[in-house]
């Protein structure tokens, strides 16, 4: 898939991903899916065992990390503010999507895998976000 993301940016000429590593990209693509999983797998263990700040919390965390494995995909319709303010949104949910799950990570498996997919995730925005402000 990397040899692919290079081949994209080589050939359309799309300076954002071309300035930023794209090893970089291929982790947080990578994250985002991860985390992305974890989250749908965990809110639907959650809803069974009646926590539902928790499924409700997961739910969203997919749902934005989604949106932004989808924006990453799309790379010549990147602009830097808004990748910027989604990275930094989902890096935002992820960590309080984590704090849930931490809480009932020793009594559920799926809780304490899904919070270390948050933080993973969490992590990559992390990681762009201060690609992104050196580029800037």
């Amino acid at each position: 898939m990397s040899e692919m993301m290079n081949a994209t940016m080589a050939d359309e000429g799309m300076t954002m991903m071309a300035e930023m590593d794209s090893a970089m990209m291929m982790r947080m693509t990578e994250a985002m899916s991860a985390c992305m999983q974890a989250c749908l797998m965990c809110a639907d263990a959650d809803g069974g065992e009646g926590m539902a700040r928790c499924a409700a919390m997961c739910a969203n965390c997919a749902d934005m990390c989604q949106t932004m494995m989808r924006m990453l995909l799309r790379p010549s319709g990147m602009d830097m503010m808004v990748m910027s303010s989604m990275a930094n949104s989902v890096m935002v949910m992820c960590r309080a999507c984590s704090a849930e799950c931490m809480m009932h990570a020793d009594e559920h498996e799926h809780c304490r895998m899904c919070a270390m997919a948050c933080d993973e995730a969490a992590m990559a925005c992390e990681e762009m976000l201060a690609a992104m402000k050196m580029m800037g």
